[in-house]
C-alpha cells in the first residue's frame, strides 16, 4: 500500500466575491505553506491595521448558527469557512495559509465548485513530510431530537453516509453514502450548492443573516417549487450539499481522518459536537502517521485517499 505525503499549492492564488451573510466585500489569498503548518486564517482588514491567525481548528469554532465561525468576532473572526475547507480535504491540500480581508469566506456560487477550480489553476506541490491521521478507535455518537450524527471505526479511508428528511415538497427524503476520493469529491459533491426555504428570508433578514443570498450562490426553495430558473444541479444536490458541509466541518480535526461518519439530518453544530465528543474521549481516537514511500505521491499531489491505514440562503439551511 502506498501512502501520500503532505501537500500545500504551488503557488499562490487570489479570489474575490461577498460573503453570503454580510453581504460584505472580501478578497481571499491562498497561500502556499509549509510542512506540518496545517490549514491558518490570517484575518486582515481589522481595526488600526490589526490581524489574527486562527488555526482551522475544532476548538476554534465560536459558532454554528447557519455557517461555522472560526474565532472570536471581538477581535477577528472568520465565516463560513465550510465550502473552502471542504474543497482543502476533498482534494487533499493539508497546508494553506487563507489571508481573508473581511468577515466572511466569499460565498461564491454556493458550492466548492470555485474553490477547486483555483486549486487547479495553481496546482498542488507535494511536501517531504509524511501525512498524518486521526484514525477513530470506538463510534461517538451525539443527538439531538430526531437529528444525529456518528463517528465510528474503519479499516481505512474516509466514508459518509448522511440522510436528509424534510416536511417540504421539493426537498423531501434522501439519502447518500460514499467513500471519499477526490474525484468522488470532484464528481459527487464539490457542485452542490447551499439552499434554504423563501418563507424564512425576511426573519434571516432581521437576524442579519442572508444580506448577501441570491439566486447566484443558493437554492431557493418554495413548497414543491425551485425558483432557480436553472433548477437542480444533481437530483441529489440537496443531500449533496449536507456531504459537502461534512466534509467541510469535519476538517476542523486538523488531520485527514480515518473512519466512517454517519448523520440524520445533520447541520453545522452536529457536525461540531461529534468532533467535540470525539476529542473529549481520549480513548475514542489516536493519530497516526502514514510511511512514506518515494513512489507514493502523484505528480499533480492529487493522491488516491481510498487506501488510508494506520501509521438566497432563503432559510435556516445555509452554510
Amino acid at each position: 500500500m502506498k501512502f501520500p505525503k503532505q501537500t500545500t499549492l504551488r503557488k499562490r492564488c487570489v479570489m474575490s466575491g461577498n460573503g453570503v451573510h454580510s453581504n460584505a466585500p472580501v478578497t481571499l489569498i491562498l497561500h502556499p505553506a509549509e510542512p506540518d503548518s496545517g490549514i491558518v486564517f490570517l484575518r486582515t482588514g481589522l481595526p488600526e491595521g490589526a490581524t489574527r491567525r486562527i488555526e482551522a481548528k475544532w476548538s476554534r469554532v465560536s459558532a454554528t448558527d447557519l455557517c461555522t465561525v472560526l474565532g472570536d468576532a471581538s477581535v477577528g473572526s472568520v465565516s463560513t469557512v465550510e465550502h473552502l475547507l471542504a474543497a482543502f480535504a476533498g482534494l487533499g491540500v493539508d497546508n494553506v495559509l487563507v489571508e481573508v480581508d473581511g468577515p466572511e469566506v466569499p460565498i461564491m456560487d454556493g458550492s466548492s465548485a470555485s474553490f477547486v477550480a483555483a486549486i487547479d489553476r495553481v496546482g498542488l506541490r507535494t511536501l517531504s513530510a509524511p501525512r498524518r491521521f486521526l484514525k477513530v478507535l470506538k463510534p461517538v455518537r451525539i443527538e439531538h431530537g430526531r437529528s444525529f450524527s456518528e463517528l465510528s471505526p474503519a479499516e481505512s479511508g474516509f466514508s459518509l453516509d448522511v440522510e436528509i428528511d424534510y416536511p417540504v415538497a421539493a426537498i423531501g427524503r434522501h439519502r447518500k453514502a460514499l467513500a471519499l476520493t477526490p474525484a468522488v469529491f470532484r464528481r459527487e459533491i464539490s457542485r452542490a450548492r447551499t439552499f434554504g426555504l423563501l418563507r424564512d428570508v425576511e426573519r434571516l433578514w432581521k437576524l442579519g443573516f442572508a444580506l448577501g443570498s441570491s439566486l447566484e450562490n443558493s437554492v431557493a426553495v418554495d413548497g414543491h417549487r425551485i425558483l432557480n430558473p436553472e433548477g437542480l444541479r444533481a437530483p441529489d444536490e440537496f443531500v449533496s450539499h449536507k456531504l459537502l458541509d461534512a466534509v467541510g466541518d469535519l476538517a476542523l480535526a486538523g488531520a485527514p481522518i480515518i473512519g466512517h461518519y454517519s448523520a440524520f439530518c445533520p447541520g453545522h453544530k452536529m457536525n461540531f459536537l461529534v468532533l467535540q465528543a470525539l476529542f473529549a474521549d481520549r480513548s475514542a481516537f489516536t493519530f497516526v502517521e502514514a510511511p512514506v514511500d518515494a513512489t507514493s505521491t502523484r505528480a499533480a499531489g492529487f493522491a488516491d485517499f481510498g487506501g488510508f491505514a494506520p501509521m438566497p440562503a432563503f432559510a435556516a439551511e445555509i452554510g
